[in-house]
């Protein structure tokens, strides 16, 4: 088990305790996903290691980042980590898991990824998530190696926190643990779901959802525009 993460402190005492509770080995690497340096050190690291079966992208960053008046920097940071590190990552284990014909791939979207109301840039990552994890299925279609989407909705982490946020402002009957996300994931992972949305009670919803969105996309194409735009 590899984990990482910015703060090697919380790392290590989180890699003790899966120590001393499963007896597996655990390493840490100390990262942060935004500089470069940093990522491909990460990405050398896994993409070496033969032992890889699964990887989780759970990074990302956050926050309610209005075009016209964001740092731009800040916005720069939030696409570096919530897109590019995962592309990079999955790129780095992807042909190792390919040959050896076992694995999975994990990535963390959100419900924001079909939401703009907290602004363009957070969710537009997501959408790049939720798009680049379809098409990463069908790559890996007629293998063993498993792609999945996870879609939790708001979730409490210390991620509100980081994104300047207070989570306790929203109604508390819509706040999910983070271990009953982990948990509703882990299933959906082994029954083979391409998409997972934890807080969903209904998944015809989504089958329905899909299902839409590909009739749509069929509906895009034609020799010339429609009469309306006659």
């Amino acid at each position: 088990l590899v984990l990482v993460a910015r703060r090697a402190d919380r790392l290590e005492e989180l890699a003790e305790k899966l120590r001393y509770a499963y007896s597996r080995k655990v390493s840490v690497i100390s990262a942060d996903l935004a500089d470069d340096n940093d990522l491909r050190r990460v990405e050398q690291a896994i993409s070496a290691d033969e032992s890889v079966t699964l990887l989780v992208n759970n990074a990302g960053l956050g926050g309610a980042q209005v075009v016209a008046t964001a740092d731009a920097d800040v916005a720069e940071r939030m696409i570096k980590v919530n897109v590019v590190a995962l592309t990079r990552l999955t790129r780095a284990v992807l042909p190792g898991l390919i040959a050896r014909n076992r694995g999975a791939i994990v990535n963390i979207a959100s419900v924001l990824a079909f939401d703009t109301s907290f602004g363009g840039i957070y969710s537009g990552t997501k959408a790049y998530v939720v798009n680049f994890t379809e098409a990463l299925q069908r790559e890996v279609a007629g293998t063993e190696v498993k792609a999945q989407v996870v879609l939790p909705g708001a979730t409490r982490t210390d991620f509100w926190e980081v994104a300047g946020s207070d989570i306790d402002s929203l109604p508390k009957e819509i706040i999910m643990t983070a271990d009953d996300l982990v948990d509703a994931a882990l299933v959906g992972l082994a029954r083979g779901e391409a998409v997972t949305a934890p807080a969903l009670a209904d998944a015809a919803k989504l089958d329905i959802f899909l299902g839409a969105r590909q009739a749509f996309y069929g509906s895009l194409h034609a020799d010339k525009p429609a009469a309306r735009y006659a």
